[in-house]
């Protein structure tokens, strides 16, 4: 293998016979050993099963024999654990594969372990307490973001060329953005999330996969979408295969642009400057660019997005309390985690509803935005990756949090906002948006900056047009390759 090889290049190579997945899985096993005490990446290895898979018949998919890691959240794998990266599940072991999993495996993959991710998925940094950190491989003081943070850190090192992520409010990109890799949320209900789950918090979570290259997302896409029986809705259906799609120029489009912050309140030098470079790398492929704000009600989705996420967290607690079979406790979950499981139980229904509604509003006004743009750019997070242990709580904020549980749920949210909104959101406030309003949005990787870390910028598009996404995306690979970039902490 070289570095530069990406997931179609291994099954390329397994097809004709020049390797077999049992040699690709040993030196899958090789890198992983060797990186992943400096990245904390991979959490469960499935060394034997997958010794064992690679010598067996695998299924004749486009992904046949190439190795793969599955995050540690976003949909079963059987017979293997489950924590969420949290202490009530810890012991827990999946009775089957979730839809995204089994489809995933149907284009032959073969997995070689599970990741690390943030507790329930909640935070888009992966330092959980079960867990421990992830450390990114370009700069391991740093954080490779999240939630899926550890497949990205172990993607970017080249130990595996691709690996499972799931985006609720950012957790594929966002990582994909720290860790110079792409990363695609697919348009609501592209892929399926049954057959336990008919939405993720309210229709904001999308799983896909972390890559290096354009055609491998591209191709998985191809394999995983669609609904699954019993899906309450299903996304406009694609006109062709997303792997023609990249092989067909995109048209002159017509892109927004923006160096400002979505959901937060600044944004760095390093991130303003490499939007501008994609904006212009953009203009000189022939695209008409055009610097513009979003036009969101920036308060109200903020606001939306906690409540959400508050009901959400109390839900997924709950299941996970009938998936163990005891009652949960504090002691089980982070105290961010239990806080805003404790305002999610206590959430009036309007309140929720309110915040469905904001959401609703947003995406008419996108689909409006839309009209007259045919992308909008900016950058995937505002700040270049924090160090690890940068965005953890405070003791402080530990105790304000405490403290909150015994009065009014409405004051507790307004409080959230004002002690964890800036540092939760403002470091990565724009990637949340897509999520609420359901709409496709990718990470490129297109600039890195003086220190040596990634800097992702971000397309978003109209409601079921990845096809415009994966076209330009891989137009701006052809123009500025990213694959022969080696991170320091780097299998090869």
């Amino acid at each position: 293998m070289a570095p530069t090889d990406d997931a179609t290049a291994l099954a390329e190579r397994v097809g004709r016979g020049d390797v077999h997945p049992t040699e690709l899985v040993d030196a899958a096993i090789a890198g992983i050993e060797k990186v992943n005490p400096a990245l904390n990446a991979v959490v469960h290895r499935m060394y034997d099963q997958a010794r064992a898979a690679a010598k067996g018949t695998l299924p004749d998919g486009p992904f046949r024999g190439v190795p793969f890691v599955v995050k540690d959240l976003d949909g079963w794998l059987a017979g293997e654990p489950y924590t969420q990266s949290c202490r009530m599940s810890k012991d827990f072991i999946a009775p089957e594969d979730a839809e995204i999993i089994a489809r995933m495996k149907r284009t032959g993959v073969v997995i070689v372990g599970k990741t690390n991710c943030s507790e329930l998925g909640i935070l888009g940094i992966t330092e959980s307490e079960l867990r421990g950190p992830a450390r990114n491989p370009w700069n391991p003081a740093h954080t490779p973001c999240g939630s899926s943070g550890g497949t990205a850190a172990i993607v970017a090192s080249r130990a595996v060329t691709m690996g499972h992520g799931g985006d609720g409010g950012g957790s594929i990109r966002i990582p994909a953005s720290a860790c110079g890799l792409f990363g695609m949320k697919p348009t609501r209900a592209r892929n399926p999330l049954g057959p336990r789950t008919s939405e993720g918090w309210g229709g904001y979570v999308q799983p896909g996969v972390i890559t290096r290259s354009v055609r491998d997302c591209a191709t998985m896409l191809d394999a995983t979408q669609g609904p699954d029986p019993g899906a309450p809705y299903a996304s406009p259906p694609r006109e062709r295969p997303y792997a023609e799609e990249i092989l067909r120029a995109p048209r002159k489009l017509r892109i927004a642009f923006s160096t400002g912050s979505q959901l937060g309140r600044r944004t760095h030098g390093d991130v303003q400057a490499a939007v501008r470079d994609a904006a212009a790398l953009c203009a000189s492929l022939g695209h008409e660019l055009e610097e513009v704000a979003l036009p969101i009600d920036r308060e109200a989705l903020v606001a939306a997005y906690f409540a959400q996420i508050a009901v959400g967290a109390a839900a997924s607690i709950d299941e996970t309390a009938r998936w163990v079979g005891r009652a949960p406790t504090p002691a089980d979950f982070e105290p961010t985690t239990w806080m805003l499981a404790t305002i999610g139980r206590k959430l009036p229904a309007m309140e929720l509803q309110r915040s469905r509604d904001a959401c609703q509003h947003a995406g008419r006004t996108l689909g409006q935005f839309f009209q007259r743009y045919d992308l909008f750019l900016d950058g995937t997070l505002a700040y270049p990756p924090s160090t690890v242990g940068e965005l953890a709580l405070k003791p402080a904020e530990r105790a304000a949090l405490a403290a909150l549980r015994v009065v009014s749920p409405r004051f507790v949210l307004d409080k959230l906002l004002a002690t964890l909104g800036a540092n939760a959101l403002e470091k990565t406030p724009n990637t949340q948006v897509a999520n609420q309003t359901g709409l496709p949005a990718m990470s490129v990787p297109l600039a890195w900056n003086a220190a040596g870390l990634p800097i992702g910028v971000q397309f978003m598009a109209p409601f079921g047009d990845e096809a415009t996404l994966f076209q330009l995306a891989a137009q701006l690979e052809t123009a500025r390759p990213w694959a022969n970039r080696l991170p320091p902490v780097s299998a090869f």
